[in-house]
This record gives structure tokens, C-alpha cells and sequence, in this order.
């Protein structure tokens, strides 16, 4: 999806996750490489119309990354809402961070919602023609040793978090929509 917001400082929802394999030697993120951008990112993209976050990263998963939902574990923090009494919401799934970001050089940009998943196995399918072919994991020390132009700050920082802070301190939950 394009940008819904097309005038110069207004913002788009994104959704985004992290996913973390846990079936190497030792946990490492994986990431793709950006068709237009040519850095390294997070799977995700534009919460549509008509979906929440939750929903979008869902999709984005299964379209950029080619898992199914049962191959993933969302990351939740042990202290958390579980459920609510009203049977005209929904509780979605704790977001790890909620930041905003320029996008590319466009004076445009997204306020990002992302989610930590793990991984015990490669994905289960082939990601949609249209997306990034390009993967890499990437361990905590090769995240350090990516030179600078090629991953956004936000992201390495976020992708050593998941690393550092939420995959041994959060709780690996079932995904489920």
C-alpha cells in the first residue's frame, strides 16, 4: 500500500515485526533487504484502512516473510492486560516499541508499531512476488558490525533490543488472530 498521508510532515501507520530464529547456534534477527531503500528492515508495512496493527503485521508477515501463524510465538511482557470486559473491543498483543520516523528522505512519516516474534524453523512458504527476496539473520555482533548506511538506527537498536531485552525477558505466547 502507498502512503495515505501525501502532504509534506503528516504521518502513516505502520505495523512491523521482529522475529527472532532461536534454531541456530545463537539467537539471531532476521531482516530483509529493502527493494527501494537497499537497507536492511524489519518485515512490515502500512496499517490499511481497514485493518488494525495486529492485522497488518500479520499480513506482512505472511507476505514478506512467508510464515504461517502457527510457525511464530508472539513475545508478551509476563505483567500485562489479558482480557477485557467489553464485547466491542478487541486487546491486541503488547507492542514491544511504539516509535516515530522519517521516511527516506521525504519530509513524510510513520509512526511504527512493532511487535517481537521468535522462530524455531525457516518459513513455511515462499513470500508474495512482489516483496524483497533478500534475506539475512544476523546475530548480535553482526547487528554491531553492519556499517552505519546500511541499517536505520531505529532498527538496529530495536533488533538488539529484541535480542538483549525482550526474548529473555518476555514470554513467548501462540500467535493467533
Amino acid at each position: 500500500m502507498l502512503h495515505i498521508h501525501t502532504q509534506p510532515g503528516q504521518h502513516d501507520f505502520t505495523a512491523s515485526a521482529y522475529i527472532v530464529r532461536t534454531d541456530g547456534d545463537e539467537p539471531a534477527v532476521m531482516l530483509h533487504q529493502h527493494r527501494t531503500l537497499g537497507k536492511w528492515l524489519q518485515f512490515g508495512g502500512h496499517v490499511e484502512l481497514d485493518e488494525s496493527p495486529w492485522q497488518a503485521v500479520l499480513r506482512e508477515i505472511g507476505e514478506e516473510a512467508g510464515y504461517d501463524l502457527q510457525q511464530l510465538k508472539v513475545l508478551q511482557p509476563h505483567i500485562r492486560l489479558e482480557k477485557i470486559d467489553d464485547t466491542n473491543a478487541a486487546l491486541s498483543p503488547q507492542p514491544a516499541v511504539v516509535l516515530t520516523h522519517g521516511y527516506a528522505d521525504e519530509d513524510h512519516y510513520h509512526n511504527d508499531i512493532a511487535f517481537i516474534f521468535t522462530a524455531h524453523q525457516a518459513p513455511g512458504r515462499a513470500v508474495a512476488d512482489d516483496e524483497s527476496h533478500v534475506f539475512q539473520m544476523f546475530t548480535r555482533a553482526e547487528l554491531l558490525a553492519l556499517p552505519k548506511d546500511t541499517i536505520p538506527g531505529n532498527v538496529r537498536d530495536t533488533a538488539l533490543a529484541a535480542l538483549d531485552i525482550f526474548l529473555p525477558d518476555w514470554q513467548p505466547l501462540p500467535v493467533s488472530n
